[in-house]
């Protein structure tokens, strides 16, 4: 059983891996040249709190994966909920780094986040400590959709002529 565990615990890093591919060069770049909100976390903080918010869910879809006896029936809604929010998540790097899409960006973000809420509610019969788990991502998302806003409002893209 140590596998599913390792192997579902480590796969959203995957995408962490991918955005933080994206982020780094942008972040030196592109990223300092938005108007901010001044309560935004400092740069240092979102891969440290990434890391941690990616082991939870991972873990926490272990344990859904492990209650419900794997990719049964019974786990195509719990599981398929959280593969679109996995999607979603691994989305919003391309978009809001790689393409410079602020709008498109907190539409997305909102649709991941309404989606973490979903996954959260049809986990929660299934096992109460992985819907926890998801509790600090949803609070995160919070925060990142406020900024994402934020960073939108104050940003007006410029309009090609």
């Amino acid at each position: 059983m140590w596998m599913p565990m390792i192997g579902l615990t480590a796969l959203p890093h995957l995408g962490g891996l991918y955005g933080g591919y994206i982020t780094r060069k942008e972040v030196k770049t592109w990223y300092p040249t938005l108007q901010k909100p001044s309560w935004r976390p400092p740069n240092a903080a979102f891969p440290v709190v990434w890391t941690c918010l990616y082991t939870g869910m991972g873990y926490g879809s272990y344990l859904v994966w492990k209650e419900l006896g794997g990719f049964t029936e019974d786990a195509l809604v719990p599981m398929g909920l959280y593969g679109l929010q996995l999607a979603l998540n691994w989305a919003w790097t391309p978009i809001f780094f790689g393409a410079h899409k602020l709008k498109w960006a907190l539409i997305e973000i909102v649709m991941l986040t309404g989606t973490v809420g979903a996954t959260m509610l049809s986990w929660y019969p299934i096992s109460r400590t992985a819907t926890l788990l998801l509790a600090p991502y949803l609070s995160w998302l919070c925060l990142a959709t406020s900024l994402n806003y934020c960073i939108w409002r104050d940003n007006p893209e410029k309009k090609e002529e």
